[in-house]
């Protein structure tokens, strides 16, 4: 073991790491486990909460590169969002009973994680602020209005809809013409979350090994898990590795490696109350680059977006770590949606990998010809309200129950989707430059041409658009 490294991290888990924490020792040595979890983000911890409360004898080991929660799960925006946007392509993979059904749990995840942490005696910045998904410009105006004719159908109103001078009275902004708001939602705490999990993790008497990333699986049964120093064999294994799952041939093609990138301002609570933005709900703009605001319980404003294209082949390297290269990118979004906020200094920025699929929800099944080893990726900017249900998916898949979980359609192969590269980079960069300029385009209300408009329409799901696709 040696002491937690915070050097280089996002601001959340430098936030979170208490001083004098440990790493858990890395993998040495030949070992055993009834089950193996390959990614030690909030989807693998999750998955072994699941598996341990359903069957406490299981020995459960969860292997990890970097630290539990070093990913996505320790620097994202903290947003914890309902799938209710996505209802269409839940609706094409799963049917409407159980498309209902999935759009209660997704939309009940936020009370759900607000009660496991308070049961569990952590805080985790929990704040029930609701969130609108609104447009900044005459084109997008309306862009929600599809799902919500979808969900009346059934006679769902998760959203209800709202004028420019309603979202400037609940958030301050004066930039939004119209929108929806979800009063469900609610921000927390990454890296409070992320380190909170791991302590349950623990207390729960799972094996832990950090800074322990996979070299090599042996498909066999049992299959076993290597890595430089040692390796576990397990009847079981689970990879839920995020946009690492890349290195795992069977699912490359179903997602597409994209950069999040996020910055956050030093406290500004007098600006944030002049403004009318102390403590009120996140937004979303409506571009197919996600673009989003939110404030932090000690009045840091947080603007985040997506788009940056990471790396030939996915990823690059194992580590992500310093400033947001693209802080122009995220300042441009601000003053959009809030000028008066644009000229505030970055305190911070940072960035990294999320894995997109198609339709924008996640991926689950096992990998063809090997029933013993499952995978759950593709959470798609969403993940802080989607792995807790992706727990129970895993965990229903990992011991062969046939139960609403196991035999939902979000178990299906995954899609293969993309090209191989160089074919991959290449149109990944093209359809990039589609959607900035398209969504650039939008803004000046012009349209863009029939090419830029093709390439835009290949673009995967976000936290807002989903694409279906079977």
């Amino acid at each position: 073991m040696g002491e937690t490294r915070i050097a280089g991290r996002g601001p959340w888990l430098r936030e979170a790491i208490q001083p004098g924490e440990q790493d858990e020792a890395a993998l040495e040595g030949a070992q055993r486990a009834d089950v193996c979890i390959v990614g030690g983000g909030m989807a693998g911890m999750w998955t072994a909460l699941e598996l341990k409360q359903r069957k406490p004898e299981l020995d459960i080991a969860i292997v990890e590169a970097d630290i539990l929660g070093g990913g996505a799960s320790g620097r994202n925006s903290g947003m914890v969002l309902s799938q209710w946007a996505k209802f269409a392509a839940l609706q094409a993979f799963c049917g409407t009973a159980d498309a209902i059904r999935l759009g209660h749990v997704f939309g009940n995840s936020a009370s759900e994680l607000d009660a496991f942490f308070r049961t569990e005696g952590i805080d985790i910045e929990f704040r029930r602020d609701g969130w609108i998904w609104g447009a900044t410009c005459r084109r997008h105006v309306g862009s929600w209005r599809g799902i919500l004719a979808a969900l009346a159908q059934h006679g769902l109103t998760p959203f209800r809809e709202v004028t420019a001078a309603e979202i400037t009275a609940m958030t301050g902004s004066k930039s939004f013409l119209a929108g929806i708001h979800d009063p469900t939602a609610a921000t927390i705490h990454p890296g409070k979350l992320a380190r909170g999990l791991r302590k349950v993790v623990l207390k729960r008497g799972i094996r832990v090994y950090e800074n322990s990333a996979m070299a090599r699986l042996e498909r066999g049964r049992p299959a076993v898990v290597h890595t430089a120093k040692g390796s576990i064999a397990a009847e079981r294994v689970v990879l839920t590795m995020n946009a690492w799952s890349t290195s795992i041939p069977e699912l490359r093609a179903a997602i597409l490696v994209i950069a999040s990138e996020d910055a956050v301002t030093e406290p500004i609570p007098d600006l944030l109350e002049k403004l009318g933005y102390k403590e009120k709900p996140l937004m979303g703009d409506s571009q197919l680059f996600v673009t989003g605001f939110r404030t932090t319980r000690d009045h840091r404003f947080n603007p985040g977006v997506t788009g940056g294209v990471i790396g030939f082949g996915g990823l690059n390297g194992g580590r992500w770590e310093g400033r947001s290269p693209r802080e122009d990118v995220i300042r441009a979004c601000v003053e959009r949606g809030y000028p008066e906020l644009a000229k505030v200094p970055f305190a911070d920025s940072w960035f990294g990998p999320i894995d997109r699929t198609r339709s924008g929800l996640p991926l689950f099944g096992a990998l063809p010809g090997h029933p013993h080893i499952f995978y759950g990726y593709g959470f798609s900017g969403n993940g802080v309200a989607t792995t807790p249900i992706a727990g129970r998916i895993l965990a229903s898949l990992a011991l062969d129950l046939k139960d609403e979980w196991s035999g939902c359609g979000l178990v299906r192969p995954a899609e293969r989707w993309l090209p191989p590269e160089p074919i991959r980079y290449i149109g990944a960069h093209m359809v990039r430059a589609a959607i900035a300029r398209k969504d650039r385009l939008d803004h000046l209300d012009r349209t863009p041409g029939p090419i830029v408009r093709a390439l835009a329409g290949l673009a995967p799901g976000g936290i807002t658009t989903s694409r279906v696709s079977k």
